[in-house]
């Protein structure tokens, strides 16, 4: 299946033709981030996601929905192959909270952008559910730093004993001057079936934590930043200035994915307590 084109461009708010140049590289993942949010909400409600595009079409396009990794990634991946782009799919371990010494699974999805004409490709990663996500593409450059206003991101090789380089995508913390890690990836070419493999046990796996609590984010144009885990509500400023607050049930929860997340579900939708 190819894609509707038109549609998922309409939906991030970039109607139009766009050649495949590193200008609209960035304008489809930034409006991408704005226009889509994260959220797992398939999962909690007792499913697995499917991955299929048209699926995703009638879901994260047509739906007013948003979804998590390996959703919003596939269907970034075929607009961008659709523009002209070639795009290489790739899994990493997600560094965040992860303690010193902690070797976790890949369960991440993201992706290499190459664009015609320009000698490295770019990494590529609209599913990070992290306030650390990338806006806009980085250069696959050991040390290339990206300030994807108001974000700053960097990317850093890290020495390890297998025969792939191993990158690591930072962010920069302003409050305490620190880079934080996001996570470890190599360029190792992942296809569709394995991430039909991930996606299941993310979903589905009684100890995975996307199983277990709502998670959301979105991305406003101003810089500002929601969160949601569980029912605490988190809303970061451009300066990183936070306020959070508990929701007092799941009624509320529903309400605040509506309304400040953007995500449209049926009205008989019934949250876990």
């Amino acid at each position: 299946m190819i894609i509707d084109l038109h549609a998922y461009l309409t939906r991030i708010g970039l109607p139009g033709g766009h050649p495949p140049t590193v200008d609209t590289l960035r304008a489809v993942h930034r409006a991408h981030m704005l226009g889509i949010p994260f959220e797992n909400l398939d999962p909690v409600l007792g499913s697995a996601p499917s991955l299929a595009l048209s699926d995703l079409e009638a879901k994260l396009v047509h739906g007013g929905r948003g979804g998590y990794c390996y959703e919003q990634n596939t269907l970034l991946a075929a607009a961008l192959t659709a523009l002209g782009f070639r795009v290489t799919l790739l899994t990493a371990r997600v560094l965040v909270g992860a303690k010193p010494g902690e070797i976790r699974p890949r369960t991440h999805m993201l992706m290499l952008t190459q664009v015609p004409d320009e000698p490295v490709p770019f990494v590529t990663d609209v599913g990070f559910g992290s306030i650390g996500a990338l806006l806009e593409p980085i250069p696959l450059i050991a040390g290339a730093e990206l300030r994807d206003l108001p974000r700053h991101h960097r990317l850093a090789q890290e020495p390890h004993d297998g025969p792939l380089d191993l990158w690591k995508l930072q962010t920069y913390v302003p409050q305490d001057d620190t880079w934080e890690d996001q996570y470890s990836f190599t360029v190792e070419p992942f296809e569709a079936c394995d991430y039909e493999v991930i996606n299941w046990h993310i979903a589905t796996n009684p100890r995975s934590p996307f199983a277990r609590a709502v998670y959301a984010q979105r991305a406003l144009a101003d810089g500002t930043h929601l969160s949601l885990t569980g029912r605490r509500l988190t809303e970061t400023a451009p300066d990183g200035a936070q306020e959070t607050r508990e929701l007092a049930d799941t009624d509320e929860v529903l309400r605040v994915l509506r309304d400040a997340f953007g995500i449209s579900l049926p009205d008989d939708t019934s949250l876990p307590e």
